[in-house]
C-alpha cells in the first residue's frame, strides 16, 4: 500500500464584524491574501489533493475557495468546534483510494491532532517545535500517513512539513 499524505490546514485570518455569530464570520482581508498564498505552496509542494474535509463555518468555507483546491469536499458541522477525537474520527472515515487528504479546521483541534498523530520518530522535530509554539492562521502541517485512513491513530503518522504563508 501506497504512503498518503494528510495535510491539517488552519482557516485564514477572520475578522470580527460586530453582531456577527462566531459561525459565520468571513476572513478579513489579509485571510482572503493568505489562503490564496497557502493554495499556491499546496500546488507547488504536494501532491494533487483528492478530498477535503472542512469545517462547515463561514471562514473555513472561504479559505477552502481561496486555496483554489478543486477536489470533492465534505463541509462537517462536526469539525465546528471539534476536539482532536472527533476531526480524527472524521479522518478515520475517508475511503481508502484518497491518497491526499486536505483537512480544513480551527485552533486549538489542528495542532492538538497534528502534534498527536506526528510519530516522534517519524517526524521533523523543527516542525513540531513550531506548531508546538503556534499554528498561525493559513498556517498547514503535512503528515505522511503509512496505514489505511481507518487505522490512523495517534503517533500513526510522520510529520514532515509545517508551512506558514504569508
Amino acid at each position: 500500500m501506497s504512503t498518503r499524505s494528510l495535510i491539517v490546514m488552519r482557516h485564514a485570518k477572520s475578522d470580527y464584524p460586530s453582531g456577527v455569530a462566531d459561525h459565520q464570520r468571513p476572513l478579513a482581508p489579509r485571510g482572503i491574501r493568505e489562503a490564496g498564498l497557502a493554495g499556491d505552496w499546496l500546488r507547488d509542494n504536494l501532491p494533487p489533493i483528492e478530498q477535503v474535509l472542512c469545517s462547515s463555518a463561514t471562514r473555513t468555507r472561504q479559505t477552502l475557495e481561496r486555496t483554489g483546491v478543486n477536489a470533492p469536499v465534505e463541509f462537517s458541522d462536526r469539525l465546528y468546534g471539534a476536539t482532536p477525537g472527533t476531526m480524527i474520527e472524521e479522518i478515520n472515515q475517508v475511503l481508502d483510494d484518497v491518497a491526499t487528504l486536505l483537512v480544513v479546521g480551527h485552533e486549538p483541534t489542528v495542532s492538538q491532532v497534528s502534534l498527536g498523530l506526528a510519530d516522534p520518530q517519524a517526524s521533523d522535530h523543527d516542525a513540531a517545535a513550531q506548531i508546538s509554539m503556534k499554528f498561525p492562521t493559513s498556517a498547514i502541517a503535512v503528515l505522511r500517513v503509512p496505514v489505511s485512513w481507518s487505522a490512523l491513530e495517534l503517533s500513526g503518522a510522520g510529520l514532515i512539513a509545517f508551512h506558514v504563508p504569508r
